[in-house]
């Protein structure tokens, strides 16, 4: 079994209490960047690798979506996605995201929201989701930054007055394990580069459409205290990227 904090009782309720967990979509502060990088729904099949509490999911059905099918390797995380979701073109299922084996062409658009980061192999869970992708289709997804990843404890270095000074970058070009601190919990991730996650999808014959590394908005810095140092260094890194219909065209 993949490693599955969330299914940890302390972790869970912790988690349960930020705000992207009691506000959805509009509590996630780069959901404003990576709305505008969603295609349209319309009529589509879609797969959340990574669905947590389902938010994605509501969201996709009701912008219109044919299908939607939610993975999670929580099952914690699934019955809360159960319990809020009245959509009934919506599926959730318990399974680790490295662990899809989807017939080719089964979904339209594959999206995934702060997962990649746990997943050891991330070219072979491209290589998958460029299989089950239908030609046309999308893929989209957003991971922690790798400047945020690189140095592993993910906290701030600071002064001997308790002041912050600047964010440790150190190690970058050595991917992968990293023991880090979530919620006062330790945490399992995975850091890459920034080439890794682009030049991936670029040799599966993926288009890049979407690059972003969204900052907080004004108002945020402005009423959240603390936000303002989030200006300091990326936490997200967003991407797009569009299978061609003619199929594809791998790069060497």
């Amino acid at each position: 079994m993949k490693e599955n904090k969330y299914d940890d009782p302390q972790f869970f309720e912790k988690y349960s209490h930020m705000a992207r967990s009691e506000q959805g979509l509009e509590g996630a502060g780069e959901w404003y960047a990576l709305q505008k990088m969603l295609p349209d729904f319309s009529g589509k099949r879609v797969l959340d690798l990574g669905c947590g509490y389902g938010w994605h999911c509501r969201y996709a059905a009701r912008q219109g979506a044919a299908r939607v099918l939610g993975l999670d390797l929580s099952e914690k995380m699934l019955e809360r996605a159960r319990q809020m979701t009245q959509e009934p073109n919506i599926h959730y299922c318990r399974r680790a995201i490295e662990d899809i084996d989807f017939p080719p062409a089964s979904f339209d658009l594959v999206l995934s929201s702060l997962a990649f980061h746990y997943i050891a192999d991330y070219p072979a869970l491209c290589r998958k989701v460029e299989q089950c992708l239908a030609p046309g289709g999308d893929f989209v997804f957003s991971v922690e930054h790798p400047v945020f990843t690189a140095y592993g404890n993910q906290d701030w270095y600071y002064g001997s007055q308790g002041e912050i000074l600047h964010w440790p970058v150190d190690h970058y070009y050595e991917e992968g394990r990293r023991q880090a601190v979530f919620l006062g919990e330790p945490v399992t991730k995975y850091h890459r580069t920034v080439t890794t996650y682009v030049q991936t999808l670029l040799q599966l014959g993926f288009v890049i459409t979407g690059l972003v590394e969204p900052q907080p908005t004004p108002e945020a810095v402005e009423q959240i205290p603390g936000m303002a140092d989030e200006m300091r260094r990326p936490m997200m890194l967003l991407v797009a990227a569009h299978k061609p219909a003619g199929g594809r065209q791998t790069k060497g």
